[in-house]
């Protein structure tokens, strides 16, 4: 198993015991890695979670917890994370609210670019809409996450709704949930008889979603290249990759510096959509 050493090194004077004791090598990683999901259980965001997670703990030799921190549109989770320690040992996986946040939150707790290190982005998938209803009208509602709008819509609460494509998949197999369109440039294999919004009459609809690594400012890069590293390799596995591919996601594992450019693109073009609808939450 490939590890990182952090070696302390000084020059000149000597450094205090204490200091010394405290800036000692060290092995990456030493302990638990806590991985931080924004969003409730059941979403999209918490899905790749769970799939990713174990066999990150495998390949790193320690455990990966997830600890589902939710509220504000993933805020609260966000927050944390940007707070927290920056030595390897707390992550957050997130998702478009990352970056659509910054321009509908004034102030904003954190600062999406300056305030993390893009690991890797994992991947990407289209929602599904699908309704329950016939004939009614469309009222917005919100939710605190896609894991309990998908409960309301299951539960007949709500009769239309935009799920990922990989929370809707088991319900619309099963028949619970009838899809209507995809919303994704492409029909997607894991639903090939729904065709996209855009085939259902309106022409250049799409919206797709992904899914992304993050840990806070100011960690190692040596750490940083190690999990994505890991997670890279993970995602390329025959057994994931067919996992993924079955709940209708697409890997796309990316090093670092494409998921920052990625950040910085998606962070443009959510804030020219948000201006253009004049949105905002108080």
């Amino acid at each position: 198993m490939k590890r990182i050493v952090l070696i302390a090194a000084f020059l000149g004077a000597a450094i205090p015991a204490a200091q010394f004791a405290a800036a000692q090598s060290e092995t990456y990683p030493a302990r638990p890695v806590r991985l931080v999901v924004a969003f409730p259980p059941g979403g999209s965001v918490d899905v790749v979670a769970r799939l990713v997670a174990p066999r990150l703990s495998e390949s790193l030799s320690q455990p990966v917890v997830i600890d589902n921190r939710s509220g504000a549109s993933g805020n609260i989770g966000t927050e944390l994370a940007a707070r927290a320690k920056p030595d390897g040992y707390t992550l957050l996986i997130h998702t478009i609210p990352f970056v659509a946040n910054a321009h509908l939150y004034s102030p904003l707790p954190y600062d999406p670019l300056a305030d993390f290190a893009p690991v890797a982005l994992l991947s990407s998938s289209p929602s599904v809409l699908v309704n329950m209803l016939g004939g009614v009208d469309i009222v917005a509602i919100q939710y605190k996450g896609g894991g309990p709008a998908l409960v309301a819509a299951l539960g007949g609460e709500i009769g239309i709704s935009f799920p990922n494509i990989s929370e809707a998949v088991p319900h619309v197999s099963a028949g619970r949930l009838r899809a209507l369109g995809v919303t994704g440039a492409r029909r997607s294999a894991a639903l090939p008889e729904v065709p996209t919004i855009a085939e259902s009459g309106v022409p250049g609809y799409e919206f797709v979603t992904w899914h992304g690594v993050l840990a806070p400012r100011g960690t190692p890069r040596e750490i940083v290249a190690l999990l994505n590293e890991k997670l890279r390799a993970i995602l390329r596995s025959p057994e994931l990759s067919a996992r993924f591919a079955q709940m209708g996601l697409d890997v796309i594992a990316s090093t670092p510096e494409e998921f920052s450019a990625h950040l910085k693109k998606e962070i443009e073009k959510w804030g020219r959509l948000i201006r253009e609808r004049h949105m905002r939450v108080e």
